[in-house]
């Protein structure tokens, strides 16, 4: 009987111990989207355009939008104690009203060197460590991304979309 009671006592204390932590340690709940049947999107369209019914134009037409989706990867790298600790990979779209995409595309650079430097800030701030996909820390990025966006080509820039996001631990 004693030789049961010391494993039986291991095994309670294990589980409160990780039940206790699960409930520390679980996730932000994701606020779940309300679906807008307004908007139309065609996956047989090669440009990804979506069209918003409900939104007018100026000569009271529909007004589509359109995916400008940038060229390269941003790679940032996650530096503790002077280390390189592991390598973001993202890549990124930036939401436009269809016919703007050249905008964003020839503002490129400007906007490449914006985003690396607010992934650079963000990495600095802790945000790409430990569970960095939780709701609210990619809301302030995606937020912070779309600032720069904005701050570059103005409000032709609707949305920034992170499409990918990747980390390489070294």
């Amino acid at each position: 009987m004693k030789k049961l009671l010391l494993p039986l006592i291991l095994l309670l204390i294990g589980t409160g111990a990780g039940a206790g932590a699960g409930f520390l340690l679980k996730p932000e709940p994701v606020e779940e989207a309300a679906l807008d049947p307004s908007i139309h999107c065609d996956p047989q369209e090669p440009t990804m355009t979506v069209e918003v019914v409900a939104k007018e134009d100026g000569e009271g037409g529909t007004a589509t939008k359109a995916y400008a989706k940038l060229n390269n990867q941003f790679v940032v790298p996650i530096v503790s104690e002077e280390r390189m600790e592991a390598i973001m990979a993202m890549s990124l779209s930036v939401e436009v009203l269809e016919g703007d995409e050249t905008i964003i595309f020839s503002a490129e650079p400007k906007l490449r060197d914006a985003f690396l430097q607010v992934m650079f800030d963000h990495a600095n701030t802790g945000g790409f460590s430990g569970n960095f996909t939780t709701g609210s820390n990619m809301r302030n990025l995606r937020q912070q991304l779309n600032r720069a966006a904005q701050s570059i080509v103005g409000p032709v820039a609707i949305d920034v979309l992170i499409l990918d996001i990747v980390r390489q631990d070294t």
